[in-house]
């Protein structure tokens, strides 16, 4: 079993990654779905409005992409402090 200080780091890099996705999911579904929805609607993307195609598409995209990330993340990191499931 790994000693304490060697899981503190690993607790505080898994932290990291979770603060920078969790970062990108805020401002994908609360900035660009609800704040600057009408900034994004002036831009087209395939016929629909890009403000209401992150509302409504987009971010449940760039959810499932966070979730790879996520997970392809923290298998290297099990990896590189020994960490098994």
């Amino acid at each position: 079993m790994a000693d304490k200080k060697y899981l503190k780091k690993y607790w505080k890099e898994n932290l990291r990654y979770l603060l920078i996705l969790l970062t990108i999911w805020f401002v994908v579904s609360y900035v660009f779905g609800i704040l600057l929805v009408d900034q994004l609607n002036a831009v087209r993307l395939g016929g629909f409005k890009l403000g209401f195609w992150f509302a409504q598409q987009g971010a449940m995209y760039v959810f499932v992409i966070l979730i790879f990330v996520y997970v392809r993340w923290m298998n290297k990191l099990d990896k590189k402090y020994n960490v098994n499931e």
